[in-house]
């Protein structure tokens, strides 16, 4: 079997060996969860390691950056193809995926208590659908992926969420399916009309032979933008983030700001900016007017939250605006700041959901006001937390500098008043972060119950090392990630007219 097909479809076998286990094996059923999260790592390591980061240096299309490629008919009569593969791009994001995972579905053994069969196989049905959205080469089997992987994510808020965990998931499915029925408009006429004398779906077909016309690509960028920018969420498309994000359980938080974000982004690169180069030149202002709004908006929002999930809710606007900026720059600084700021953002706020969801477990409240000096009986904890809020700040030697330095540069080369406006949000996130760990973590111990708060238990320990080793990784020696997506970036480019 294909190593990308085993990566893709390792978790839903996996799922498929829970359905027969009877509820009461709960033990049994995080254990297979786990286990085969674990599995679905280790089989997409040989895709990192044996990645040619040489290859396609020279690429205008997908043809040549493609590897670990698959592509055999399935449904023969539309010309439908199993067409998989994985480029610069798409590699760093099925690897944060498969990372991220069983961090989630360990970080899960203690605070999931009920319906825990269920939770597991929609977790492992996600993580299929992740992956096959970012290793996808034609564009009804990357439909299918987009819109399977939106019904276990709303089983997880739905049923194992907050008190209004309903009204989030409905609103998280309506925004997203709405956006999605759009870009299935976009996807029928690319079938019709992208390749003259063909009816296609493959995307490397249409990359290679496609001629899209300039009045065209204005509808169908706005087709396939409009999914993407609720998918990010881009301001003023946000507005579905913060209810799913407070309402959904830790580690749907945590997937949610880690992987199903950059779905939006990785839009934007893989369709948007190569397809319709012609709209993207046209859309590029709006799009950094509203990129540039979402970082100081979601920074100056997070400063008003009395809820500290709230408030790392409303910081991945900001952050993903960052990410906007530099891939609407036009540049290679802006761009390759774009793609690392994507997996940057998934390992800094996916570890500070989780962080969140640590004392939320041992206190169920994540009001900042029920707290305060509580680095005096959780050390481990407030620093560990101090090093998470640092990489998201952008300190320089983790990975949030790496991101937002690049799409800084690319932004000021594109137009100094960007720069000048995007380098505001680092500062504001300096203060919210900040002043909320200042409130939590320094000071007395007014309430009682802090004083008998358990620092991290050996588990939490471990899951947070490996954020921690990433973090500092990307920030200490970031090319081992930037030289990745190097090629795939320059491609994207050349489609642009740019270098």
């Amino acid at each position: 079997m294909n190593l990308l097909t085993l990566t893709i479809f390792l978790p839903l076998i996996g799922a498929l060996a829970i359905i027969p286990l009877k509820k009461q094996a709960a033990g049994a059923v995080r254990m297979i969860a786990l286990m085969t999260s674990v599995l679905t790592f280790i089989a997409s390591l040989p895709l990192f390691f044996g990645f040619d980061k040489v290859r396609g240096a020279y690429a205008d299309g997908l043809a040549e950056l493609l590897q670990f490629e698959v592509n055999t008919p399935w449904i023969e009569a539309l010309n439908v193809n199993y067409h998989i593969g994985l480029d610069g791009i798409s590699l760093l994001l099925v690897m944060l995926t498969t990372f991220i995972t069983p961090l989630c579905i360990w970080g899960s053994f203690t605070s999931i208590k009920e319906r825990i069969k269920g939770y597991y196989i929609a977790f492992l049905f996600l993580e299929t659908g992740m992956i096959g959205v970012f290793a996808s080469m034609d564009l009804v089997l990357f439909y299918v992926f987009w819109e399977a992987m939106l019904i276990p994510m709303y089983l997880l808020i739905g049923i194992w969420g907050g008190p209004n965990k309903i009204y989030a998931a409905v609103k998280f499915i309506l925004y997203t399916m709405v956006g999605s029925l759009l870009m299935l408009v976009g996807i029928l006429w690319l079938y019709f009309n992208a390749v003259p004398g063909e009816y296609t779906f493959d995307l490397v077909q249409i990359f290679q032979h496609g001629a899209i016309p300039v009045k065209a690509q204005a509808y169908l960028f706005g087709a396939f933008a409009l999914a993407f920018a609720i998918k990010v969420p881009m301001f003023p498309f946000h507005t579905w983030l913060p209810d799913a994000h407070v309402e959904a359980p830790t580690a749907g938080s945590i997937i949610l700001a880690a992987v199903l974000l950059k779905m939006g982004t990785y839009g934007f690169l893989r369709f948007c900016l190569p397809l319709f180069p012609a709209a993207a030149h046209k859309y590029a202002t709006l799009i950094i007017v509203l990129a540039i709004i979402g970082i100081i908006y979601g920074a100056l929002v997070s400063m008003m939250q009395t809820d500290m999930k709230k408030l790392v809710a409303y910081s991945s606007v900001s952050h993903l605006g960052f990410v906007m900026l530099g891939l609407f720059a036009f540049n290679m600084q802006g761009m390759q700041g774009g793609t690392i700021q994507m997996i940057n953002h998934g390992l800094s706020t996916g570890a500070l959901f989780f962080l969140v969801g640590v004392i939320y477990e041992r206190r169920h409240t994540r009001l900042i006001s029920e707290y305060g000096g509580i680095a005096k009986v959780m050390p481990k904890y407030a620093a560990i937390f101090m090093i998470v809020a640092l990489s998201s700040i952008g300190l320089p030697g983790l990975n949030g500098f790496v991101g937002e330095f690049l799409v800084l540069v690319g932004a000021f080369k594109a137009k100094a008043i960007y720069g000048i406006l995007g380098a505001s949000g680092v500062v504001f996130a300096a203060v919210y972060l900040l002043w909320m760990y200042q409130r939590v973590f320094f000071g007395e111990i007014t309430n009682v119950a802090n004083k008998k708060l358990l620092d991290l238990t050996t588990s939490e320990k471990a899951i947070l090392i490996a954020f921690l080793v990433f973090i500092v990784w990307i920030g200490v020696y970031p090319s081992t990630f930037l030289s990745i997506s190097e090629n795939s970036v320059r491609m994207v480019l050349t489609r642009l007219g740019g270098v």
